[in-house]
């Protein structure tokens, strides 16, 4: 039998059209025979490689070389948080299509001494010194915030967030934990062949950009990732000088020389030559928070996600709809399966868009939206025959007042599942003066809408796409996970969970089996309400006679190349403590044990 895997495409980035665009896969006819109930191969045949175990720690990463930064660090006596900070440094440098220190961080750490998850929201805000209706007043459409340029940028929380992990967990000093990322910095390492893909994507895309005045300036973004004249091609040497000098300054002057020193200075004298309004102010004013990680059980595993501003808890929803259904007897990827899927993605997601939003303006009533009498009421909504065109979001008592993943575990048993993000691929387009990163975008996912929980607000931070997640049970560690890609996250943690609680496949298997993503529910914005069923796209794994009787459902079904995401994977053994690894076989990500 010959199988058929999708391309590359498949990552964090939201690229519209260029990332979705429907294409035809070549089938022979025994490829897309199933068995009866969908499965066209089972979770073993789909594995791309087998489980990497350790029994002293663990790293999986997007890129091979922050794998092995990390597990460097693992060596030299750092702990699970050293090394994830080490790995994710690495990372603004190597893949800077979805990360860096322009952007902002969320991390769950088990903490093998108290016992305990705990959750940090290092995520940045709104500027002080504009109002909604300034925002308002500086846009074409006043209903829209632009996805490039300074009105999307929000203040970078990452860079605190290294230093609250460190501050509580680190082993190492900051300066140890960032050497490696300065040393490829300045010396330059291979670029890989989908971060070439990506960043010559964005080449072509911000001139247009500036063309518009939707980007300030794209002159610096030239000289940082086109020194050569032209973003790097698969395997070229890439090296970023103002990158290290702006790690060196970080690890010998701490979180301060970001926010208040003078990487702050050279941030603020861009924002005012831009004619942005964001001031040093905002980002001395910047603070991270530790909050407690949520929980549901599904079928006798506690899978942990953080509650908002993230979206987290819109998989924590579909888990509670879906427990009330047999997906094992359905069988993975069948008929029934995609369809219950599918629906209760729809109802986690109306919620996301009505209620989602920071709590320190907008509290909502986590205890009622995670019950299990509130998913009953919502999985009595879903017809097994007809895909719902529109749904309603929850009872009002709701009301209470590109991105990369990884995770790396350690001898002494600590956990950590990190998630980082620029928001929309390679951020804002913005790069300040001579400090080698762009400003991520993230405030692009504000509404506009008065009123709206989401709505931009001097201060306040936005709705965020970006969710790293965990799953215990019996109160010991079993897996640090996350798959990123917008609004993929929270259906990817759910497909996840599913494979490996209800049908036995292993956490590569879990990875690499093909992915569902449904598209078109209503928007964090409040832009646009669901009226048409959305669109349901599928790997190519799925079998024809799949997706037939997903379209006699109603469903709107596109074979695609994406966006389904990137994972990696921890699994801890309960009884040996041994450490298996998995890594995203649509990226370049790969899991390294010792």
């Amino acid at each position: 039998m010959r199988r058929v895997f999708t391309g590359l495409l498949g990552g964090a980035l939201m690229l519209g059209a260029t990332a979705m665009t429907e294409i035809s896969f070549a089938q022979d006819e025994q490829s897309v025979r199933g068995d009866g109930r969908g499965n066209r191969v089972n979770g073993a045949d789909w594995a791309t490689r087998s489980v990497v175990y350790g029994q002293n720690g663990m790293a999986a990463t997007s890129h091979p070389l922050a794998s092995q930064v990390a597990i460097d660090i693992l060596k030299a006596g750092g702990s699970a948080v050293d090394a994830a900070i080490a790995a994710n440094a690495a990372l603004g440098l190597m893949e800077p299509t979805g990360c860096g220190i322009g952007g902002d961080l969320f991390a769950i750490v088990w903490d093998p001494e108290a016992g305990r998850l705990h959750g940090l929201n290092a995520s940045g805000r709104a500027p002080m010194g504009q109002s909604l209706a300034d925002l308002r007043g500086k846009l074409d459409n006043p209903d829209d915030i632009p996805e490039f340029g300074s009105l999307s940028v929000t203040i970078p929380g990452a860079v605190d967030g290294w230093y609250e992990l460190h501050n509580k967990f680190g082993k190492l000093s900051m300066a140890e934990n960032l050497a490696p990322a300065i040393g490829y910095a300045e010396n330059g390492f291979p670029v890989s062949q989908v971060i070439a893909l990506y960043m010559g994507l964005y080449r072509d895309r911000y001139p247009a950009l500036v063309e518009k005045g939707e980007v300030e300036e794209f002159d610096n973004w030239k000289a940082t990732f086109m020194p050569t004249g032209d973003t790097p091609k698969e395997g070229e040497l890439f090296k970023n000088p103002d990158l290290g000098k702006t790690y060196r300054i970080i690890a010998e002057g701490g979180r301060d020389a970001f926010y208040k020193g003078k990487l702050a200075d050279v941030m603020d004298a861009y924002f005012r030559r831009i004619g942005a309004p964001h001031r040093k102010a905002d980002l001395q004013a910047h603070t991270s928070d530790w909050i407690d990680p949520v929980s549901v059980n599904y079928r006798g595993y506690d899978v942990w996600e953080l509650p908002p501003n993230g979206q987290g808890i819109a998989a924590l929803q579909m888990l509670n709809i879906l427990e009330g259904y047999d997906l094992a007897a359905m069988g993975h990827n069948s008929v029934d399966y995609l369809h219950v899927m599918t629906e209760a993605k729809k109802q986690a997601f109306e919620d996301r868009a009505r209620f989602y939003a920071d709590p320190d303006f907008y509290p909502v009533n986590l205890d009622y939206l995670l019950s299990k009498d509130y998913a009953a009421t919502q999985r009595a909504e879903i017809d097994m025959a007809q895909a719902a065109t529109s749904v309603d979001h929850g009872d009002p008592q709701l009301i209470k007042g590109d991105t990369i993943y990884l995770t790396v575990a350690d001898k002494d048993g600590m956990m950590v599942s990190l998630i980082q993000s620029n928001y929309r691929g390679m951020g804002s387009g913005l790069v300040p003066d001579g400090l080698g990163f762009a400003f991520q975008d993230r405030g692009a996912q504000f509404s506009t809408i008065e009123g709206h929980h989401n709505a931009y607000a001097p201060g306040k931070r936005p709705f965020h796409t970006i969710i790293p997640a965990f799953m215990t049970k019996d109160g010991k560690p079993l897996m640090s996970f996350g798959l990123m890609g917008g609004a993929m996250q929270p259906q990817g943690h759910v497909q996840i969970v599913s494979r490996i609680v209800d049908f036995g496949m292993n956490i590569q298997e879990a990875g690499d089996a093909a992915r569902y993503h449904h598209t078109g529910s209503t928007s964090p914005t409040w832009q646009g309400r669901m009226q048409d069923g959305g669109v349901l796209e599928l790997e190519s794994g799925v079998t024809t006679e799949v997706i037939a009787g997903l379209r006699a459902r109603g469903h709107a079904v596109r074979l695609a190349r994406g966006p389904f995401g990137g994972y990696q994977a921890i699994w801890r053994d309960p009884d040996s403590g041994v450490y298996g690894g998995a890594s995203e076989m649509r990226k370049d990500g790969m899991a390294i044990g010792y």
